[in-house]
């Protein structure tokens, strides 16, 4: 059982999916606004957040970002519009991932059962304990201490979000091979993410655009036009 906080403003659709979390044995909160939602997020401390983008108040990419300020919790949006700048916004801000209305409650269902899993995945890994001489990959100025989860550019940390770390620890540890989106995704996000390969792209955009501030001039990770990614060494 997990602790979900559904934000959504519109009842019908709210009580609904409050419903079906219910059913599969879920602890649910419910609001319909965003200064709300952050409220319930402190008080609260929900394992997920089905996030609302049109939001009375404060709308959602605006909670999803204060949400991400302090918090790595699973946030999977909603919203309206079939629009790929919606989609692309809401996973550049650090969304895990997006549903455009109308879905099915069994889409829903399929994508808070994989967020939460690869949750459960890593707090397992967390659980397992940190080696005493945690691992630390270097390349150029780039450093990725993977015991401490912290990276340094030339000395200066940059503070990243979970799925960025996600992917940038993954590419790291496959250095020299060239991954696929699919790759990617399937190790990354996990195999029922629903997403494609945009998702990808969008997060090795903002990765570039934090790493590539060291004096070397080095892009730690570079595009293989029609394959994928690799990490640069």
């Amino acid at each position: 059982m997990a602790k979900v906080l559904v934000v959504e403003d519109e009842a019908v659709l709210r009580e609904t999916i409050a419903y079906n979390l219910k059913s599969a044995g879920h602890d649910v909160q419910t609001v319909e606004d965003g200064e709300a939602a952050l409220s319930a997020v402190n008080q609260v401390r929900p394992d997920l957040v089905v996030l609302d983008i049109m939001l009375p108040t404060i709308d959602g990419f605006d909670v999803c970002r204060q949400i991400r300020r302090t918090s790595s919790i699973p946030i999977l949006i909603l919203t309206a519009r079939d629009d790929e700048i919606d989609r692309v916004v809401g996973l550049e801000i650090g969304a895990d991932d997006y549903l455009t209305k109308p879905f099915s409650m069994r889409e829903l269902m399929a994508r808070v059962k994989a967020l939460l899993r690869r949750r459960d995945l890593l707090q397992d890994e967390l659980a397992a304990g940190l080696p005493e001489s945690p691992d630390i990959i270097r390349t150029g100025d780039l450093e990725i201490d993977l015991g401490a989860h912290r990276v340094t550019v030339a000395g200066n940390e940059v503070s990243l979000k979970p799925r960025e770390w996600d992917l940038l620890v993954f590419l790291a540890r496959h250095p020299g091979q060239v991954c696929s989106s699919n790759q990617i995704l399937q190790n990354v996000w996990g195999e029922d993410f629903f997403g494609d390969s945009r998702t990808v792209a969008v997060h090795v955009h903002g990765l570039r655009e934090k790493l590539e501030i060291g004096q070397d001039g080095q892009r730690y990770i570079e595009t293989v036009r029609g394959v994928g990614y690799r990490f640069a060494v």
